[in-house]
């Protein structure tokens, strides 16, 4: 199950890298035209134009995120990337939205219609959730179909063109089953989403708690499913970025009874001054004689983390070294995101709560208070830095550093990014390229399937400057690289072949 998960992750990550353009083009549009978004403001002139031109440009993907999510999942599943997935994915995806929406239902099936179920199934149409199960769907039936022989009269269709013929087959069978599934999922999500949304700061705490928890396995993709993608009528990222605030309506008709931006606000703080704060308590704790090493892991992935909000480099870093203390680290989250939000603090994220995209939505409607950012960064850092420094001392946690000393362990500096020095040293700690089955990468990590688990020398590894090594299965192993991965990819996947 995890490494079904990690792929869905990684396939994810396709998708996902096309949204921060959108924060950036609508956020300068939102600047030069605000009155569009309805704020006060000029309704004419070059500026107005201009910025109208590019909030439409960026709206172009974020209305239709769940299309960006049926293409790109599909083709990230599969194991060459081939187009041929992501059409399918968007058959999946146009096949589901048709046969359940209200209309369609209320023919076929007038029994399953009422108030709650007709709600239900039209938040079918866009949704990101069925995006996902659409490029899902499209992904499997490509690894396992691309390949199919028809008789002769048939041939025309074998191969890759099968591929779209067997994915709308399984989503009709899927959307049978959806019919009487998806009312009873899309209630239960929605009875738990309304619960923490009625406790209001102490809800927006619950669910920042809940999202960093589940980062190891891959389940916070469903939790922000919820929150962020309007699975359930909240929506918080689709409204922010659609220049709506409390009161509003959204597209789909979804009226919005919350504070926009509660789901997103919390944290900024977090990941723009308590990851550095952390890290430089990672730091201090380390070994004498490996702070060096532990300030290149923990102090690049501070910096990422800093400007555009990926976390994964530090995260992966100590969650599976030091599992208590990445719970205290999400539950940290948890009680900053509270604050934030009692605080009146708002922000928005396309990609993730950097320091570029709190630049980005400070302009939106929702927006507010954006100003209380270095408070809560400092008292961030300040308590981020405490609490670790005095947890991993009082618990003598393996954080980076501290790590039991290996016979023969050592580290290298790569000079010029020498990427390809980089991966011959993983390709050696692997066991060499006969004892590699397989091959792929996610936003920060090389993930690796081998032959033989007993070949892996996770020191040698190490010893290529890579962050960390995670072994989630038996023959699962992963390399955590950082933001550069795909380019150590590339090299490993040239002699490794």
């Amino acid at each position: 199950m995890m490494k079904h998960l990690q792929k869905l992750g990684k396939a994810m990550m396709l998708p996902v890298a096309a949204l921060p353009i959108c924060g950036i083009l609508m956020g300068l549009g939102y600047a030069l035209a605000p009155a569009f978004m309805g704020a006060a403001g000029a309704t004419t002139g070059f500026a107005y134009v201009l910025g109208v031109f590019l909030i439409k440009a960026g709206a172009a993907l974020i209305d239709n995120m769940a299309i960006l999510f049926a293409i790109g999942v599909g083709v990230g599943l599969t194991k060459d990337n081939d187009g041929t997935a992501g059409l399918a994915g968007m058959v999946s995806y146009l096949m589901m939205t048709t046969l359940l929406a209200p209309g369609t239902v209320s023919t076929i099936a007038p029994f399953m219609i009422n108030e709650i179920n007709s709600v239900a199934y039209a938040k079918t149409a866009g949704n990101a959730f069925i995006g996902i199960l659409g490029g899902i769907i499209g992904g499997v039936c490509y690894n396992k179909f691309k390949g199919t022989k028809l008789p002769d009269f048939l041939a025309f269709f074998s191969g890759k063109r099968a591929v779209a013929i067997v994915t709308a087959v399984v989503s009709i069978v899927v959307s049978a089953v959806l019919l009487f599934v998806w009312p009873i999922i899309f209630s239960a999500l929605y009875n738990i989403g309304k619960a923490i949304v009625s406790l209001d700061a102490v809800g927006a705490g619950l669910y920042a708690f809940l999202n960093r928890l589940l980062i190891p396995t891959g389940l916070h993709h469903a939790l922000n499913n919820v929150f962020w993608f309007d699975t359930i009528g909240l929506g918080d990222l689709t409204a922010y970025w659609g220049g709506l605030v409390e009161g509003g309506t959204m597209a789909n008709g979804t009226v919005i009874d919350w504070s926009v931006g509660s789901y997103m606000a919390g944290f900024f703080p977090c990941m723009m001054f308590g990851i550095p704060g952390a890290a430089l308590a990672m730091i201090q704790t380390a070994k004498t004689k490996n702070r060096k090493v532990a300030a290149g892991i923990v102090g690049a992935a501070a910096l990422c983390a800093f400007i555009c909000g990926v976390t994964e480099p530090f995260e992966f870093a100590f969650m599976f070294l030091a599992f208590p203390l990445y719970v205290v680290y999400a539950a940290l989250y948890g009680v900053f995101a509270m604050i934030t939000v009692a605080l009146g603090f708002r922000a928005g994220f396309c990609f993730s709560a950097g320091a570029t995209d709190l630049i980005f939505s400070a302009s939106l409607p929702a927006a507010a208070n954006t100003w209380l950012i270095i408070p809560l960064g400092i008292a961030a850092f300040v308590v981020f830095y405490f609490v670790f420094k005095f947890a991993i001392t009082k618990w003598d946690l393996k954080t980076p550093g501290r790590e039991d000393d290996q016979e023969g362990e050592m580290k290298i500096e790569l000079a010029n990014n020498d990427y390809t020095a980089m991966a011959q040293i993983i390709l050696e700690g692997l066991g060499g390229k006969e004892n590699v089955a397989s091959i792929d990468h996610c936003i920060t990590r090389l993930r690796l399937e081998v032959k033989d688990r007993l070949l892996v020398d996770e020191a040698k590894i190490k010893s290529s400057g890579a962050s960390g090594v995670i072994r989630p299965g038996k023959t699962s192993v992963q390399v955590v690289i950082g933001p550069k991965v795909q380019f150590v990819f590339e090299e490993f996947k040239k002699i490794a072949e």
